[in-house]
Formats: structure tokens, C-alpha cells, sequence
């Protein structure tokens, strides 16, 4: 169970902080809840603390893990499937794991996608989602500004 205060990442959302824990009385059961805010398009989030492990709510990675998983990232080779409906749901696959290897791994290959071919609209969307997932993990992780971060990831991605 986490705490108030606790920083954690919210798989398809991105790293956020449990605000706070609150109780309610549903069919004489008391349930409680973790309401999390996720900077990234300042969303507020109500999670039951039994489903946070089943949904992936994680704690932020360490800033040795984070640079770890994105340095790796960016020396894997990628292999992209040429067919972009099949590509998008392997993609799709990866970021609802909310690893931050397998997210970073997703933001670089769709960075060189584009680079060489273009993207599609929606793999453009799913390019900036997943860029801002691992951004977002980086700020909390590291404590930077996001604009550094930024720096950071596009330094180590080579994107």
C-alpha cells in the first residue's frame, strides 16, 4: 500500500503523486482509495488500493533504474513490424506494462519511424503519449525541470 505523498506511475498516464487516501462505506464495506495527481494533463485519478497492483501502479523508478532502462533503450536495436496496425498494438502492449524500459523502448522506435518514413496520426499520438510517460518518470525520478528532462531524453534517446 502506498502513503500519501508517495510518487508513483500510473501505466498510460505517467509518473503522478497519491494526494491522498480516502475511505468510503460501500455496501457496508469500507474501501479505500488512493486519489492520484498526474501533472501530465493535470488529471486527478481515484484508484481502490486493492486494484492499484492488478491496474500496475508502481512506484517511480530510481534515477539509477531510469537511466539504466532508457541507456538500454537506446542501444536495442529496433525492430519494427512494416505492417503499422500490428505495430501499433505491439506498442499499444508495451506502454500498458507501464515498464519504463518498455515505454522508452516505444518513444525511441516511433522517434526513428518518423524520422525515416512519417507517422501515421495515431502512431503520432502514441509517440507523444509515450514520450511523456517516460518524461514524466524522469522529472519525478531525477528531480529536474521538465525542461531539462527534456534535454535528457532527447541527449540519451538520440531522438
Amino acid at each position: 500500500m502506498f502513503e500519501k505523498g508517495a510518487e508513483i506511475v500510473y501505466p498510460m498516464y505517467g509518473a503522478g503523486v497519491v494526494e491522498f487516501i480516502e475511505s468510503d462505506i460501500v455496501d457496508g464495506l469500507e474501501q479505500k482509495h488512493y486519489i492520484i495527481r498526474i501533472p501530465n494533463g493535470n488529471l486527478k485519478i481515484k484508484v481502490g488500493v486493492s486494484k492499484a497492483e492488478k491496474i500496475g501502479i508502481r512506484p517511480v523508478s530510481s534515477d539509477e533504474e531510469i537511466s539504466n532502462a532508457i541507456k538500454k533503450a537506446a542501444n536495442t536495436e529496433t525492430k519494427m513490424q512494416s505492417n503499422w496496425n500490428i505495430r501499433y498494438k505491439e506498442n499499444l502492449e508495451k506502454i500498458r506494462t507501464g515498464g519504463i524500459y518498455e515505454v522508452a523502448e516505444v518513444a525511441r522506435s516511433l522517434c526513428l519511424r518518423e524520422r525515416e518514413r512519417g507517422l501515421s496520426g495515431a502512431e503520432k499520438k502514441m509517440f507523444n503519449n509515450a514520450r511523456q510517460i517516460v518524461l514524466s518518470e524522469v522529472v519525478f525520478s531525477k528531480k529536474m525541470a521538465k525542461d531539462k528532462a527534456e534535454e535528457y531524453l532527447a541527449h540519451e534517446l538520440f531522438c
